[in-house]
């Protein structure tokens, strides 16, 4: 009888999935991130449901929120796919991660560091000078004096994968975590790795592929994805033509705002349900920074109101 086939750690269910039940697989996750910090020895998972609609929503990330025992908070996620405005999400979820700690009548000296971790399937900085680092740590330093950080408040660790596999990037630790969520499958690979954690995530990884209802699942997300990524490919070509056609119209830089507001209503259409005329016309009347705007805040918005909300 053959293996069964493990589920890939890189979905993003399977992944809140492992280390929410594993909080001391999480923190030595974190450890090997952040290895020129303290260790964490206890971290605490703040969101560990993952609830129905969060699977078939197709702009939701299923993201881990943790705390430690300073009081420190991670927001961590696996990323499979770039978004088109990809660090001003990233930087309003850190931001967020931060706000979020305080409530009314507390002042900022609670305020506790917020960390994002994010572990990228693709390669982000494309660039040939960006070609031989994968490891990447953003903090509020001075453009002219560097060494000086402002404070700790906001930091975000980002993890290339397929460019850390390649480079062999990472003290041991993290390198382990990198080749077990690019290789997962290969036996022989795994067996080289001797570090405990890795292997109890293995261990935990088969478990969760022997169980029926975890491979549904993740198969629903897996699906929920795919249809994302089909739907916005279709929504690009449509847009594409669409603007091409009313490029040769009226010019390029018109033709290609149109392009961008079909892709956006389409959008909409899919996530909100029929669009009115009323939007139509504010789509196509919008400009690029609008139509840029309203398609960061389609990712997050619960409702189509939300999405122009002035703020």
């Amino acid at each position: 009888m053959p293996a069964m086939p493990l589920l890939d750690p890189k979905n993003d269910y399977v992944f809140k999935k492992l280390f929410a039940e594993a909080p001391v697989l999480l923190a030595a996750l974190i450890n090997a991130v952040r290895s020129n910090e303290s260790p964490v020895t206890v971290v605490e998972v703040l969101n560990p449901r993952i609830e129905p609609e969060e699977l078939t929503g197709k702009y939701i990330v299923l993201d881990l929120l943790a705390q430690d025992d300073q009081g420190r908070r991670y927001n961590i996620e696996m990323q499979v796919r770039p978004y088109r405005v990809w660090s001003a999400r990233s930087a309003y979820y850190l931001a967020r991660t931060l706000a979020q700690q305080l409530e009314s009548g507390h002042d900022y000296h609670q305020l506790k560091p917020a960390i994002g971790i994010h572990l990228l399937d693709f390669d982000l900085f494309t660039r040939p000078a960006h070609q031989q680092q994968a490891i990447w740590c953003f903090e509020l330093r001075d453009r002219l004096q560097p060494a000086l950080k402002l404070g700790d408040e906001l930091q975000l660790n980002l993890i290339e994968l397929p460019k850390a596999d390649r480079l062999g990037a990472g003290e041991p630790a993290l390198a382990a975590w990198v080749t077990f969520l690019e290789h997962w499958q290969e036996d022989n690979t795994m067996q080289q790795i001797d570090y405990p954690p890795v292997q109890q995530a293995l261990e935990r990884i088969r478990s969760l592929s022997a169980d029926a209802e975890t491979q549904r699942l993740a198969f629903v997300r897996e699906r929920a994805l795919r249809d994302q990524r089909s739907e916005l490919h279709g929504a690009r070509e449509e847009g594409r033509e669409e603007g091409r056609e009313e490029g040769r119209k009226e010019g390029r830089e018109e033709g290609i705002t149109i392009g961008e507001a079909t892709i956006l209503e389409r959008q909409l259409r899919r996530r909100f349900g029929p669009v009115s005329e009323a939007t139509r016309t504010r789509l196509r009347t919008a400009t690029p920074a609008q139509l840029e705007t309203w398609a960061e805040r389609i990712l997050d918005a619960p409702d189509s109101d939300a999405v122009f909300q002035v703020q």
